[in-house]
């Protein structure tokens, strides 16, 4: 099975090194040196990492036969996509692949159906599941431990515990900064003394 690994990003420096967007929670497997990436589009490679390291926080690659900033450039964009065996599983049990978590039943902890996971969005600060309801619509889960509180592989299903307004906006609580403050009749502070 293939999986989206990276995707590309501008060149940096002279030396054909490019930095890329990581999209594995494994890099230092699935991006270290002597690996060999098919690409997406598929003309760009196969690309064999020659180096790689981190720099201000980004992680820089080097590609064997990528020597200048052309040709680094030249790949901007482009999906660096590792094959995976199917059966292999992420070493820490509380993470998971998006092929694990494709078309998982999503239901609240009485058994309530919510629908099913078609698609997972990979965010910079979380990854959210995308969920078609039964009467088509989506909804978006976020994948946080405080709202998808199971995920059971063995029975193909993720529990959600979701805040009010998730899954129905008619339930979702206004919080006003008004209501907090007072009932308006105080004269509001100046910040200069008279």
């Amino acid at each position: 099975m293939q999986l989206v690994v990276a995707r590309i990003g501008r060149a940096h420096g002279i030396k054909g090194e490019v930095t890329v967007e990581v999209r594995t929670d494994e890099p230092e497997l699935r991006l270290g040196p002597g690996a060999v990436l098919a690409t997406e589009p598929a003309g760009a490679g196969p690309l064999t990492i020659e180096t790689g390291r981190v720099h201000s926080g980004r992680l820089l690659l080097r590609f064997e036969g990528v020597r200048d900033r052309t040709a680094a450039e030249a790949l901007r964009n482009t999906l660096l996509i590792a094959e995976v065996d199917p059966a292999e599983l992420p070493e820490d049990p509380e993470e998971f692949y998006d092929h694990q978590l494709m078309d998982l039943d999503v239901v609240l902890a009485d058994g309530t159906e919510i629908g099913r996971i078609t698609e997972i969005t990979h965010l910079p600060s979380q990854d959210l599941f995308i969920v078609e309801r039964p009467d088509g619509s989506e909804v978006m889960i976020p994948f946080v431990e405080e709202i998808v509180t199971e995920i059971d592989l063995a029975e193909q299903r993720a529990v959600i515990a979701p805040p009010p307004g998730l899954i129905d906006e008619s339930q979702a609580v206004i919080a006003s900064s008004r209501d907090e403050e007072g009932d308006g009749d105080e004269a509001p502070a100046t910040g200069t003394d008279a």
